[in-house]
């Protein structure tokens, strides 16, 4: 049986119900991209709200995170990985928690307990974790084999809010003899689970005082665990992966052994780029946001293909997405929903790329009168993608060098500011969720109501970003707004603002939220029971929050602007005054 469906069946067997997993891209969470961790979606129950599966959860949920996409290519990094979960929303504490994951572990996985090993919290910002060290050794841990830390044992949702104490599980992967005591510096104990208390609060003062309500979230890496169970130290070595590499050794005629670098990157961003393009927002490849990264993995991924000597004009970028779709589909339905628009981007993208290759060949050929200089071998990469084998592949036939460590100086500012200017978007987390930006998310509500009586019944959300200045909302429309389709909008926005209706909150099965009426994105991804919001009676919307209690508190709407976003798509930007 699959390692999701075993972690799924023993929790469930537990009390647990299952839930769906969200989309990759989140719909009420402005702070990321996409979703980066398993804990993410459920932020709101987190905080409080009543999920309406109960106190006890389990999932595998899609994750991205792009902050060390220039490390993938090694054995362990991945920017696409599945998480899976289990959460008590004040329900079972630190007691069962550890004793599901120990049993989990070496009753259902089999794992002998003396190849695991366990870190708990220190001691610091509150006491030594004694309970989560006792109930370790009760299970048969040794004393060896629990170690503290400080830095790696608390978590917290930001300078204040929520935070508590965590215990991390690590498996001895090596054929050596195991030590009797666990060294946390010794690379051979890997991490493989994490088991977060959500015990405290941490006023602005810095005071630490008990949370009424206290948390369980813990979270596996599916592809790390898969490569401990089957014993390889390469997780693209698993049988998750096999399929996936056979085809790109099949359509490049080379070995994994070997190209593993550049059968890695491909075999990476081409999921990564499948999963993104299938997701029911419908990313596009663009220059901003979610697009810049999609086309970013898969001019990458392009990129390493031909190093690898693959016809680039071939079929060989479809025939992998079709090898990664058939490992997946039967746990994420939109793949083989969407499978003909995840090969139309991979095509468009490919062919697009392949024009700016030849226009950075052109390019170089300009500059090829002399050595390359670190400038003009970063702009060959950043402008044309050159990578900057390629650039001193063509140099050596043309008898010029190339200022390699310049560029390499050049490429670590460029990561650098990079990683600084993309922190905000990948922070995550607890400590979104502000006083305005409730009121801006209650306003996207009544700005799709409003287009709805303006513009035409079918206007519908195509998505939205919402930051602590602006709202910025898509829609589905044919045309640009007139201006007086504008004021129109505004005036109608305002004048329910004005009326200070009540928003209220009600769970339902999804089947009777739909025979009500209720507006909404991608109803694919709902589970089968939901949360339905109602702003008196001109907005009826699934929805997972946050919303204002009435809209009174609103301010006044204003339209900033009004543009195109992408085909049959308008944008809008409005403020809050």
């Amino acid at each position: 049986m699959n390692l999701k469906d075993l972690f799924i069946n023993y929790f469930v067997e537990n009390g647990h119900k299952q839930i769906p997993s969200a989309p990759v891209v989140p719909e009420n969470d402005p702070s990321v991209l996409f979703n980066t961790a398993g804990m993410q979606p459920l932020i709101p129950y987190l905080m409080g709200e009543e999920h309406p599966y109960g106190t006890r959860l389990c999932d595998y949920q899609k994750c991205i995170r792009t902050n060390d996409l220039d490390e993938v290519g090694d054995k362990t990094h991945h920017t696409f990985f599945e998480m899976l979960g289990n959460w008590s929303l004040g329900d079972y504490f630190k007691k069962e928690s550890i004793t599901y994951s120990f049993n989990f572990l070496t009753k259902v996985l089999n794992i002998p307990t003396e190849r695991l090993a366990v870190t708990v919290y220190g001691g610091g910002i509150v006491p030594y974790d004694q309970e989560a060290h006792d109930l370790w050794l009760s299970l048969g841990i040794s004393e060896g084999h629990i170690a503290s830390t400080v830095e790696d044992n608390f978590w917290a949702a930001g300078d204040v809010g929520p935070c508590g104490t965590d215990t991390e599980i690590f498996y001895f992967r090596s054929d050596d003899d195991i030590p009797e005591v666990f060294d946390t510096e010794d690379d051979r104990w890997v991490e493989i689970w994490n088991n977060v208390f959500m015990q405290f609060n941490r006023n602005v003062d810095g005071s630490i005082v008990d949370l009424p309500k206290k948390n369980v979230d813990t979270g596996m890496g599916y592809e790390r665990v898969l490569a401990v169970l089957e014993g390889v130290d390469d997780n693209y070595k698993t049988s998750l992966w096999k399929p996936i590499i056979s085809t790109i050794e099949e359509v490049s005629g080379k070995s994994y052994l070997g190209n593993e670098e550049s059968i890695r990157i491909i075999a990476d961003h081409i999921r990564t780029a499948v999963f993104i393009s299938a997701d029911y927002a419908g990313i596009k490849p663009s220059n901003t946001d979610q697009g810049y990264i999609l086309r970013r993995l898969i001019r990458r991924a392009i990129r390493h293909a031909k190093k690898l000597d693959i016809d680039i004009n071939s079929n060989w970028d479809s025939r992998i997405a079709l090898s990664i779709i058939d490992e997946y589909k039967k746990y994420y339905k939109e793949l083989n929903d969407n499978k003909d628009i995840v090969i139309e981007v991979l095509k468009n993208e490919k062919e697009k790329f392949n024009r700016t290759l030849e226009k950075g060949l052109r390019e170089f050929e300009k500059r090829a009168g002399s050595d390359i200089d670190a400038l003009t071998a970063f702009h060959l990469y950043d402008t044309y993608g050159f990578p900057i084998e390629l650039t001193v592949e063509l140099a050596n036939e043309k008898g010029i060098n190339v200022d390699i460590e310049g560029f390499k100086v050049k490429f670590k500012e460029h990561q650098e500011l990079s990683r600084t200017a993309s922190a905000g978007k990948f922070k995550g987390g607890l400590a979104g969720d502000s006083i305005i930006e409730t009121k801006y998310h209650t306003a996207t509500h009544l700005l799709n109501a409003a287009l709805k009586v303006v513009v035409n019944k079918d206007c519908h959300q195509k998505g939205s970003n919402i930051t602590t200045e602006r709202m910025r909302f898509d829609f589905s429309c044919d045309h640009k707004l007139t201006d007086d389709e504008k004021i129109k909008v505004e005036n109608l926005v305002n004048e329910w603002i004005k009326d200070d209706l009540v928003v209220t909150k009600k769970e339902m099965s999804k089947e009777d939220a739909i025979k009500s009426g209720a507006e909404c994105m991608f109803i694919e991804k709902y589970p089968d029971i939901v949360t339905v919001y109602s702003i008196g009676d001109v907005s009826h919307e699934l929805c997972g929050g946050p919303h204002v209690e009435s809209t009174g508190c609103l301010g006044t709407f204003k339209i900033k602007k009004e543009e195109a976003s992408s085909a049959g798509v308008r944008r809008i930007k409005a403020v809050l005054e």
